[in-house]
């Protein structure tokens, strides 16, 4: 989850948590909670880049200091019991834990090759690498609607690159290459996120907080050999970088995100999940002076009423 949790998963994982008695509230309340931890995740690029690390010492940190980050919120709210899997759970949790992982490695090499805006923008195309797999591989039905959203959703991904317009073209020859290397990793990222989405949903008993306590374990392990071989961050700001990533990024926005999903609809999650592209998009102009030009503007909308029309409650499957 560089990126919000499973909406589905998360709602009718904590349907039971206690809520305010008045639904106008519940709901207030949830759509705040959704756009806070939107907006924090739309800030991940700027640590990326501030920290300056190999992309792999960077998962290491985030997944360290998550998992500590999330082990001090199940001790303050007594969710202990939800860590402990059985069956074929374990091996989901430990599966996705390593695309996890991949997915955070990839996205965080691509964000330097091209930008913040578009390398966040191009992630959030993996809502459509779940329907096209779930109906090759599971036989889920999917109606033409459907198609005709996801077809739009890979035209407006083709803008929002900046093969079209120029942009790639600048950033080759600027770059030696890599504005199209990024591009490739982060679609290579969003591949391992709909393969997180797609087995998270044969696993309905493993909580959202299970499920992101478990892949940040696996990544801390996985990657303990990262900063001992590619360097540890020199003392200073990085470790603060790294820190948030963390806490920020990994603990809190999770925490929020998944009480905000709690208390609303579907149809409402689905409009308030692109608070976090729309917040990439703007911090990434705020901080560096990186803006998207017109085509890519366009490519982001087209993506994004595409999805929105896939996330709608009444074409979920």
């Amino acid at each position: 989850m560089n990126h919000a949790p499973s909406s589905t998963a998360a709602s009718s994982s904590l349907a039971s948590t206690s809520l305010p008695a008045n639904a106008h509230t519940r709901e207030r309340d949830g759509q705040w909670l959704l756009i806070t931890g939107g907006v924090l995740l739309g800030t991940i690029g700027v640590f990326v880049e501030e920290a300056g690390q190999n992309p792999l010492v960077t998962v290491w940190f985030r997944c360290a200091f998550g998992a500590l980050a999330l082990l001090a919120w199940c001790l303050a709210t007594g969710r202990g019991r939800e860590l402990l899997l059985s069956g074929n759970a374990h091996w989901v949790a430990c599966i996705t834990g390593v695309l996890m992982v991949m997915n955070w490695a990839l996205f965080f090499a691509a964000i330097p090759r091209t930008s913040i805006a578009v390398a966040t923008v191009v992630f959030h195309i993996q809502p459509i690498w779940v329907i096209i797999f779930g109906a090759m591989f599971l036989r889920e039905a999917v109606s033409s609607t459907q198609w005709l959203a996801t077809l739009a959703a890979l035209g407006g991904l083709v803008l929002t690159t900046g093969f079209v317009d120029g942009t790639a073209a600048a950033g080759t020859s600027s770059t030696g290459g890599s504005y199209l290397a990024g591009v490739l990793l982060c679609l290579g990222g969003s591949l391992c996120y709909a393969g997180v989405t797609l087995l998270a949903n044969t696993q309905k008993a493993i909580s959202p907080y299970a499920m992101a306590m478990w892949q940040c374990l696996v990544g801390a392990v996985a990657l303990a050999w990262a900063p001992w071989v590619l360097g540890w961050p020199p003392l200073g700001t990085a470790w603060g970088w790294l820190l948030g990533l963390g806490v920020l990024h990994t603990g809190l926005a999770y925490v929020v995100l998944f009480a905000g999903m709690a208390r609303l609809g579907l149809g409402r999650i689905a409009v308030l999940q692109f608070v976090y592209p729309l917040t990439a998009v703007l911090v990434d102009w705020a901080v560096y002076g990186r803006t998207l030009t017109a085509v890519q503007l366009a490519g982001v909308g087209l993506m994004a009423a595409a999805l929105w029309t896939l996330r709608r409650p009444r074409l979920a499957s």
